[in-house]
């Protein structure tokens, strides 16, 4: 069974609604997310996406923030970062550059997924959660054709 990893910096506003999302859409693949930094271990996803998932009939059910760990989730078969400081990020860390994506790489031309936690209200949780519904989508299609 194919395993996917979703990255931001905290694990609270994108990562967290990539898996949740992608959970909704496809059964047989293993999704997980977590965070470059541990600043919000154990949280819950930020008030601003719960409203957008919620909005959009996405289950958060479960999902922690967590930080990132070397090597063991290096096991993933892909890891799907939200913006080119995460894919640096990750490649500093040592993991497997064959295995690292951008989200953005699977729709809107490899553009970074920008961080909503910086926004005011809730429009810009809802331009990132098009962004990660339709890069989600994309990167499933690619995964059943075996990309």
């Amino acid at each position: 069974m194919k395993s996917v990893l979703f990255v931001c910096l905290g694990n609270i506003c994108r990562s967290p609604l990539a898996e949740g999302i992608a959970r909704h859409l496809e059964r047989g693949v293993v999704f997980d997310s977590a965070g470059l930094s541990g600043y919000h271990r154990g949280e819950k996803p930020c008030k601003g996406t719960q409203e957008i998932a919620q909005k959009h009939h996405i289950s958060l059910e479960g999902i922690t923030s967590r930080p990132i760990a070397y090597p063991k989730d290096d096991s993933f078969d892909l890891i799907v970062c939200m913006d080119s400081q995460n894919y640096e990020d990750l490649l500093e860390r040592g993991f497997s550059k064959e295995k690292i994506k951008k989200l953005g790489d699977f729709g809107f031309g490899g553009e970074d997924v920008p961080d909503p936690y910086y926004y005011v209200g809730l429009e810009g949780f809802e331009r990132v959660y098009v962004m990660i519904s339709e890069g989600v989508k994309n990167l499933l299609e690619s995964i059943k054709e075996g990309k």
